[in-house]
């Protein structure tokens, strides 16, 4: 298999050389194969699916020879096998291209760029002009992870170091830090008055995890990404050194079975247990039940985010007001609200409530969760009480439940990836389908779920 991609790609990469050496390409292509080449090092490494976007599938299996059965069979892992030499055949490229120092395809002649602007660049400096251009794009959670992430670079290095100083030694040895890192060093007793090396020196603490230590790395290499194309470093770093995490199965949260399922609701209406101590907490877990939604994104809802579209109402999820947040731009979306919740009373008293601006104005803030915290700790004692408590059973299994009933009754992918706003896959979806699918579709696609 590796070796039928690597000759396709071989023969493809001649082509490329060839007019490369004859006639030159333009920069803005160079420009565009660098940007293509950051994807594919991210898909490659399993952190974004790309499906078929930069590739040829069709092309490949006409030059390959393969039947539909061969492909069905093995397409998943050609892709991938696609993907990373598709990225090593822009790195050759791209090599071969920057071994003519400097010469421009586009103009006459010209000398390669002058180092005297990386030699100039601070880290500190570096670090400002690259949160200054992302920073608008970015939501608020992404800005606190950029300033938490870039901050370790600066007390490590020091403000001043220049960035052209910072070698790929320099790197690795980062990387080994965070690894070393305690989790939450800046709030625990023991180590939030230490710097950081002393932090990492006091043993028995737990460290951080495997995805938070690549989510770190990930940040260095888009900034280091940014400040090589922007004349900031002479070089990139921190490029495929991600960590390998062993593979699980699944996250380790569990769905409700439907016995466990109709229990919560009985409990939840008619609160035999005593358990439930507000209508906001019967009335949030109920939200999550019947919709899949994030607990931060339930918490956060404002008073005007329950709306009526004709004869469809629905909860308007996003991030427009003060310490509103959304995970990703999919999480942006409508969700109809399920007929059960209405026959509970949802909306009497929706309508029933003084003006205010949240839904939940009892839930307070937190950092690091928004306003998702005392939902998830009323449902994890609530569990406790009815002696449902098991591992991997939080209210996030809602999210789970509501993907798996879905998927189980028949419910396309698509559809229900924008009930619970999720990125759906593929080109057609994300290109060429922009608009999503209409409230009435969700409607009838969400009303297949009983609890």
């Amino acid at each position: 298999m590796r070796e039928m991609v690597r000759s396709y790609f071989a023969a493809s990469l001649d082509a490329y050389v060839e007019k490369l050496n004859d006639t030159g390409v333009p920069d803005r292509s160079l420009e565009a194969l660098r940007q293509e080449l950051a994807a594919h090092e991210d898909a490659a490494e399993g952190h974004d699916d790309l499906s078929d976007m930069f590739l040829d599938p069709d092309a490949f299996r006409a030059s390959a020879g393969l039947t539909d059965a061969q492909w069905k069979e093995n397409g998943p892992s050609l892709r991938q096998e696609m993907r990373k030499a598709r990225r090593d055949q822009i790195r050759e490229f791209l090599s071969r291209a920057e071994s003519l120092e400097g010469y421009s395809f586009t103009e006459p002649a010209q000398t390669a760029p002058k180092l005297s602007q990386a030699r100039s660049a601070s880290l500190s400096a570096a670090i400002a002009d690259f949160k200054a251009e992302h920073g608008p794009q970015w939501s608020q959670e992404m800005r606190n992870k950029a300033d938490a992430y870039l901050a370790v670079l600066v007390e490590y290095f020091g403000s001043d170091k220049a960035m052209e100083k910072i070698t790929r030694q320099d790197a690795a040895e980062v990387k080994q830090v965070v690894l070393a890192m305690p989790v939450n060093r800046k709030t625990k007793p023991e180590t939030r008055d230490l710097t950081l090396q002393e932090a990492i020196a006091v043993p028995g603490l737990p460290t951080l995890g495997i995805k938070t230590v690549n989510s770190y790395l990930d940040m260095f290499r888009r900034f280091w990404d940014w400040s090589e194309k922007h004349g900031r470093a002479p070089e990139k770093l921190f490029v495929d050194m991600k960590v390998k995490a062993r593979k699980k199965a699944d996250d380790g949260r569990k769905t409700f079975t439907p016995a466990q399922t109709k229990r919560l609701l009985r409990e939840l209406t008619e609160n035999t247990s005593g358990l439930v101590k507000s209508d906001e907490y019967k009335w949030s877990t109920l939200l999550a039940l019947y919709t899949g939604a994030r607990r931060r994104e339930i918490a956060q809802l404002f008073l005007t985010d329950i709306r009526q579209d004709r004869d469809i109402w629905y909860l308007d999820i996003n991030d427009d007001g003060p310490r509103k947040s959304l995970k990703t731009p999919a999480a942006k979306r409508r969700v109809p609200v399920h007929s059960e919740l209405i026959r509970l009373g949802f909306l009497n008293w929706v309508q029933g409530l003084p003006r205010q601006e949240r839904l939940f104005m009892s839930f307070s803030y937190n950092a690091k969760e928004g306003y998702g915290r005392n939902p998830g700790r009323f449902f994890s004692t609530f569990l406790k009480g009815l002696g449902m408590k098991e591992p991997g059973l939080v209210l996030h299994s809602f999210r789970h439940t509501m993907i798996t009933r879905l998927a189980q009754a028949g419910v396309p992918e698509p559809i229900y990836q924008d009930i619970v706003g999720h990125e759906r896959e593929g080109v057609a979806q994300q290109v060429y389908f922009k608009e999503g699918h209409t409230l009435a579709q969700k409607q009838e696609a969400l009303e297949k779920f009983i609890a």
